[in-house]
């Protein structure tokens, strides 16, 4: 079903105020476990520094003004329907937040998988939609943002859980954290050989820093392929996303200028 302008808004909206009012109330409240101690539940495997979730508030910044985009913003329908599976990411974003306050592991990992699968929807099937510079900032890039974020979040919150649950064995630790960022490196390479945003390389690189850093001194061989993999995934969105999204908006701010 397609959904009409206003109610999609409307759901945009209600998505955003969800995914920063949760975080918002729990901090009020103290409800349940929060980030920090909900991982360290299992994270004995992978585990990234502290540091790197404060992107958290560049992603709920992008969020909000990518809703006023949505609200204010006129003649850029075919860019906002294409847009529309990611309000199902920003409203998971929400219920990660509780499932992981109630200690709700599997469900926290159907709940971020989810999230990550809608906003690589939506990031792919944008791709040619954006004709500005404000609809690429506040219209792609945010969601970009998410997608990418959510790669690198996705595979320590399955290695966490599996860990918690005593499925990873102590030997097994150092292989299946390798694994697990070598297979971030290699779909976030996918996504961005696929015309995605080049934004989307920020997070996932940013992600496997964070994770370098925390690993260093526990597990060097993860950590240096986690900044193997940074590298790799920043010089890839460079090489071939970048030049792309600015030669688009550069294209499209010309054709304003001439007309």
């Amino acid at each position: 079903m397609t959904l009409t302008p206003s109610i999609r808004k409307t759901l945009l909206v209600l998505a955003v105020l969800f995914a920063l009012g949760v975080p918002a109330l729990q901090a009020f409240t103290g409800f349940g476990l929060d980030q920090r101690q909900f991982a360290d539940a299992g994270d004995e495997t992978l585990r990234a520094a502290g540091w790197a979730f404060s992107i958290w508030g560049v992603i709920y910044a992008g969020l909000i003004a990518h809703a006023a985009l949505q609200l204010f913003g006129r003649n850029r329908e075919p860019l906002f329907r294409a847009l529309s599976p990611s309000i199902l990411a920003i409203a998971g974003c929400g219920a990660w937040i509780i499932a992981s306050a109630l200690d709700a592991r599997w469900a926290s990992i159907a709940i971020i998988l989810m999230c990550a699968g809608s906003a690589l929807w939506a990031l792919l099937r944008v791709r040619g939609q954006a004709n500005s510079g404000i609809e690429h900032a506040l219209g792609v890039w945010p969601i970009a943002l998410l997608a990418g974020w959510l790669l690198p979040a996705s595979a320590l919150n399955i290695l966490t859980v599996l860990t918690a649950e005593g499925l990873i064995v102590e030997a097994a630790r150092t292989p299946m954290a390798i694994g697990g960022i070598a297979a971030v490196t290699v779909a976030a390479v996918l996504v961005l050989r696929s015309r995605a945003s080049a934004v989307y390389a920020i997070p996932v690189a940013w992600g496997l820093i964070g994770v370098f850093a925390a690993e260093r001194a526990d597990q060097p061989g993860a950590a240096w392929v986690a900044i193997a993999g940074a590298v790799l995934v920043a010089g890839f969105g460079l090489g071939i996303g970048w030049l792309k999204d600015w030669r688009g908006v550069h294209a499209s701010s010309h054709l304003k200028v001439k007309s």
